[in-house]
């Protein structure tokens, strides 16, 4: 086995080698630091959500700005709408311009159920 031994200089070459004599004025953007990078457009958040919601297939209730309540499954989306798939009634496209919030509809029975029993 091969002892090998790091080569490197020491301080004071190093010292001997960098210029001497009025170091060259700073640039601002050198004394405030780095630049901030801008914030995305997007975070995909919502995306993500709608692509979870169909993989399931999980019920939601979307809430209308008109406060109209519409019951169904998310089909597809795009950057407008939302197609709902509703077992009684016929499928819908939804604006989302349109759309107030939504929710799980198991989450809107478990809050009926603690009302009705007094927990909530």
């Amino acid at each position: 086995m091969v002892n090998r031994k790091l080569i490197r200089p020491s301080l004071a070459e190093i010292k001997e080698q960098m210029p001497r004599g009025p170091s060259p004025p700073i640039a601002s953007t050198a004394m405030n630091g780095p630049r901030r990078r801008v914030p995305p457009d997007q975070t995909n958040a919502e995306n993500y959500y709608y692509i979870k919601q169909m993989a399931a297939k999980t019920a939601m209730v979307i809430k209308l700005i008109d406060g109209e309540e519409i019951h169904g499954v998310i089909e597809w989306y795009d950057r407008n709408c939302i197609k709902v798939h509703r077992s009684k009634e016929p499928n819908l496209l939804v604006f989302k311009h349109t759309i107030r919030y939504m929710f799980k509809e198991n989450e809107l029975k478990d809050d009926y159920d603690d009302v009705v029993s007094g927990d909530g």
